[in-house]
């Protein structure tokens, strides 16, 4: 093999060969596919990635190079990234570098040239799986590099917040008058997502994902909010815990993603892993009561269990299934009926994506307002 090549070997033995992209060497994770056809760079730095080898399916990768306001999070999260035609110039007034040199820079091992089409039809109908990308020293024989991808750990199971999560608490200031305070409990929290509610007058205090009740009563929150996060939220019992004492308090409650997915664990539901999850930023979600249809930013591979519209008892008062997908009717929003916690299956924050959902901010900060 000539010294720029690398291969993408799957657990089911399929394997793409193309060049290397980025770093060189090995990375392992769980093949996903994104179908969002801009923001790259928030895809990357989305902590929701982690541990994950993701397939740009836009064929154009890096146009726009890389800059230094666009970041979701401190760092690239992804494991790995699969491209079909990386950009040979980078060409915007706000780039600094590169996405070549960038994920050179954080070590991150990528592939380029392969057919990232018939990748991700493969990925469609067996689904997400086990992967590897290898490139230099890290290439071997065929059965070598198929049996490093079957011995990693799964994606079901994994309990992943805790190794995105901050270590210390850190507030943002709201912009003009302070209205109201919220504690965000981070899970793996995108950047934007406090700059939304900084933009209504929230000051919002991130803290550690294995923050207690405690702690949180002692910031005087007006309301919570859980964010985004990678990895089972079936491993999340302790998430789960805090969730069902915020409720118990009474205190409003805000959750996106893997929020949702704590929220409904919290109230009684189960989840499971998709075969191949929502990721992107085009996926057209049903709000129940109105039927009003957003076009939505997503990134999980787990999901509730329910239907749409279903009623059911919970410690907390009846809740309610409230959003659904469009395409094939997954769970994608919670409520309780009293109002009191509500949470949605995609990412508002918009990073990247469209804004159609960002009235709910609007109306967790309504939310407060009657609290």
């Amino acid at each position: 093999m000539s010294g720029d090549t690398a291969v993408m070997v799957l657990e089911d033995g399929r394997v793409f060969r193309g060049t290397t992209f980025g770093a060189v060497g090995q990375t392992l994770g769980e093949a996903v596919f994104c179908t969002a056809m801009t923001g790259y760079q928030e895809t990357l730095t989305d902590p929701s990635y982690d541990r994950q080898i993701v397939v740009a399916t836009a064929p154009q990768i890096g146009n726009t190079g890389w800059n230094d306001e666009d970041d979701e999070s401190g760092k690239i999260w992804v494991a790995g990234y699969a491209v079909r035609d990386p950009s040979r110039r980078a060409s915007n007034w706000r780039s600094t570098r590169t996405l070549q040199q960038e994920l050179e820079n954080q070590n991150v091992v990528g592939i380029a040239g392969i057919d990232t089409r018939a990748l991700v039809r493969h990925l469609r109908t067996r689904g997400s799986m086990k992967a590897g990308v290898f490139s230099g020293e890290a290439l071997a024989d065929y059965e070598e590099l198929v049996a490093r991808v079957n011995n990693q750990p799964s994606m079901l199971g994994a309990d992943l917040a805790g190794e995105v999560s901050t270590d210390e608490m850190y507030t943002i200031e709201p912009d003009g008058e302070h209205r109201f305070t919220v504690v965000a409990v981070d899970l793996g929290i995108k950047s934007n997502t406090p700059r939304m509610f900084a933009q209504r007058g929230i000051r919002v205090h991130v803290v550690p994902s294995h923050v207690t009740l405690d702690q949180i009563k002692e910031l005087s929150p007006n309301g919570v909010f859980l964010s985004n996060g990678p990895g089972d939220p079936a491993t999340a019992d302790g998430a789960v815990a805090l969730t069902q004492a915020v409720l118990q308090e009474n205190l409003p409650l805000f959750g996106i993603c893997f929020g949702n997915q704590i929220l409904g664990r919290a109230l009684g539901r189960n989840t499971y892993k998709m075969k191949f999850g929502h990721r992107g930023i085009n996926v057209p979600v049903i709000e129940h009561h109105t039927g009003r249809i957003s076009i939505t930013a997503q990134n999980h591979g787990f999901a509730l269990e329910g239907e749409r519209g279903e009623v059911f008892d919970t410690p907390f008062g009846k809740a309610e299934v409230s959003h659904i997908c469009a395409n094939d009717g997954v769970v994608e929003g919670v409520q309780l009926v009293s109002g009191r916690a509500f949470s949605v299956q995609y990412h508002p924050e918009a990073a990247a994506g469209p804004h159609d959902a960002a009235y709910l901010f609007d109306r967790f900060a309504t939310l407060l307002e009657g609290a």
